[in-house]
């Protein structure tokens, strides 16, 4: 089935300008007291909890949530807008980031009433931390490959089976697993995966690291032996929970984080270019500019969608697979630009930004991974699009 794909202009409403100054005024105050660094991509991990409970007091954890879950019924653009500021300025969201954006709601659709009455009031609070658990070795990102399995016991299941590129599994209190409970049938390949709402302490899960070359953790391989879980943790349709997954990747693949996690190396060499940069550089920096602002009016866009309760997903893989690409790129073309602008007196910035650049060029290839491979995407676009 062909999808015709949608990037209505949209612009962010004043409510909106009005809350981003708020949101500055904010983080401005935290890095003030040091609780992060925006020069220092891991510098707020020891302050991360509190930092989450600051922000939930705020309201601007579960924003667009219903108020009887103790959410805020603001709209995706406010909450776009929150996003968007906490990425520029290297915020340390990974406690609470997850389950705003994706599992929260996952929850609030699928879920039980009575988990939903447990989990999402502690979350809004920045309390817990979720992690998705759907790549696999051996098959990454395709979702119709999966083969952990969960079966049938006396009150619930067994989950057995490992997890792969799990995001922030080692600090996080619950997962959302896609597993399979039932073969694929000939007709529907979809058939048969069904999704659990996991707690990370329970026996015979084991969360083990995946080494990166930044040195910071934050991929996991998650192994499960036995895992007992009840009932009433299903999420939504047993064996039928493909829809409710792709559903999940439109809030996952679709928002800035998808674009901004290196911008740090374009804020760096713009500042070492100073005012009055040479044609090379500045051809170069307004190249880098436009890309990020059609990749912000595309974000921007989908969260409209979202705000109208439909399900952007070809719109959000796009969205995924051109702005990854752009932000692994771009610390190496950063690193280009910085050679052509000459040796001055810039208060020490030039060896700040050497530093700077040296994380972002180490974290850049993890970007095309997380969130669904390139491959991946661009078959969910090409199957959109009727080509496939």
């Amino acid at each position: 089935m062909t999808t015709a794909l949608r990037f209505d202009p949209l612009r962010l409403p004043p409510r909106c300008q009005e809350l981003r100054r708020e949101v500055r005024e904010f983080l401005a105050e935290e890095i003030a007291n040091g609780v992060f660094d925006p020069d220092n991509p891991e510098s707020g991990s020891a302050n991360a909890d509190a930092f989450a409970r600051r922000v939930g007091e705020r309201g601007w954890i579960g924003m667009t949530w219903p108020k009887k879950y103790g959410g805020g019924e603001r709209s995706f653009l406010e909450r776009y807008v929150v996003t968007e500021e906490m990425c520029v300025a290297r915020a340390p969201t990974r406690r609470f980031f997850v389950v705003d954006r994706q599992s929260g709601p996952t929850l609030i659709r699928y879920g039980s009433e009575a988990i939903r009455q447990s989990i999402l009031p502690r979350a809004v609070r920045g309390e817990l931390c979720f992690c998705i658990g759907m790549s696999e070795p051996g098959s990454g990102s395709d979702l119709f490959a999966v083969q952990s399995r969960a079966t049938r016991t006396e009150g619930g299941w067994l989950l057995n089976g490992s997890k792969i590129w799990t995001s922030n599994a080692h600090q996080a209190d619950y997962m959302i697993g896609l597993f399979r409970t039932a073969p694929p049938t000939k007709e529907n390949r979809r058939h048969g995966l069904t999704s659990f709402l996991i707690d990370m302490k329970t026996p015979g899960i084991v969360c083990n690291r995946i080494g990166m070359m930044t040195g910071h953790r934050d991929f996991n391989e998650v192994a499960f032996t036995d895992v007992f879980i009840p009932d009433d943790h299903v999420i939504g349709e047993i064996d039928g929970a493909w829809k409710q997954a792709t559903s999940e990747l439109a809030y996952e693949r679709s928002g800035p984080e998808r674009f901004l996690e290196t911008y740090g190396a374009l804020a760096g060499v713009t500042r070492l270019a100073g005012t009055e940069p040479d044609v090379r550089v500045a051809a170069g920096l307004g190249q880098l500019t436009a890309q990020l602002h059609a990749l912000r009016r595309m974000s921007v866009s989908v969260a409209g969608m979202l705000e109208q309760g439909r399900e952007p997903v070809v719109e959000a893989a796009i969205v995924k697979d051109l702005g990854t690409l752009w932000e692994q790129a771009l610390p190496q073309r950063a690193r280009e630009l910085s050679a052509l602008i000459p040796l001055a007196d810039d208060d020490g910035w030039r060896e700040q930004f050497g530093q700077r650049l040296s994380y972002y060029l180490k974290a850049a290839p993890k970007l095309t991974i997380q969130g669904g491979t390139t491959e991946v995407l661009r078959g969910i676009i090409a199957r959109g699009l009727g080509l496939r």
